[in-house]
């Protein structure tokens, strides 16, 4: 399972690089407000920083088909033609995916909460389908479930595509997915830090010990 930074804040990009095995971003809208820089300078930063080859996912804003286009081709121009433009999956989302394939472009479908929502996204030709897993639970389902249903419509019906869960809460929904196979998982610094600092898994006393030791 690939692991990638959600976030576009610079200094905890490399901060995480410099530490965790990690294999790109993924930003979106918000993600890139919040750090109160024009969109487009902080992520020419970050792919700098990330390299040619890591994975960037940047986020269109239009919202019809031929504008999602037009962002796409904005978005490769500026950060590279291997930059894989976030489409979300509704009617329109899947026009523009259909096209931007056609012209060889990586997708990645967004705003996933079903498993319907995805198989269509891989069929109109997105190499990603991005479920929110935290979000999906407080509809009051599965989340890990979901994106672990996902994984196998993909596989039984040979679709090239992979499962990027998003939206975490805590390391347990991460390690779950990476038992089951996933194909990427994206996460928060936040998350990403307590990845090392808490086993689930481990008896109360036994985490206690260790987290105690990696402090040392």
């Amino acid at each position: 399972m690939k692991l990638i930074i959600d976030d576009a804040h610079i200094e905890q990009i490399k901060k995480i690089y410099k530490y965790y095995p990690v294999d790109g971003v993924t930003t979106n809208p918000t993600i890139l407000a919040a750090t109160g820089r024009k969109p487009y300078d902080i992520l020419k930063e970050i792919r700098e920083f990330i390299g040619a080859a890591a994975e960037l996912h940047v986020q269109v804003i239009a919202r019809t088909a031929e504008g999602m286009v037009e962002d796409a081709h904005r978005i490769q121009k500026e950060l590279g033609k291997n930059t894989f433009v976030k489409i979300p999956s509704v009617e329109e989302g899947f026009r523009a995916m259909k096209i931007l394939k056609t012209e060889g472009a990586f997708v990645t479908a967004t705003a996933i909460y079903t498993p319907m929502q995805a198989f269509l996204a891989a069929k109109a030709g997105a190499s990603y389908a991005a479920p929110y897993i935290n979000r999906i639970d407080n509809m009051g389902y599965d989340g890990v479930a979901i994106a672990q249903h996902i994984h196998d419509i993909f596989r039984n019906n040979n679709l090239n595509a992979n499962v990027l869960a998003a939206s975490f809460k805590n390391s347990q929904q991460l390690l779950e997915l990476a038992e089951y196979g996933i194909g990427a998982a994206t996460a928060s610094p936040h998350v990403i830090f307590s990845l090392l600092t808490y086993s689930p898994r481990l008896k109360t006393g036994d985490s206690a010990i260790i987290n105690q030791c990696l402090k040392i």
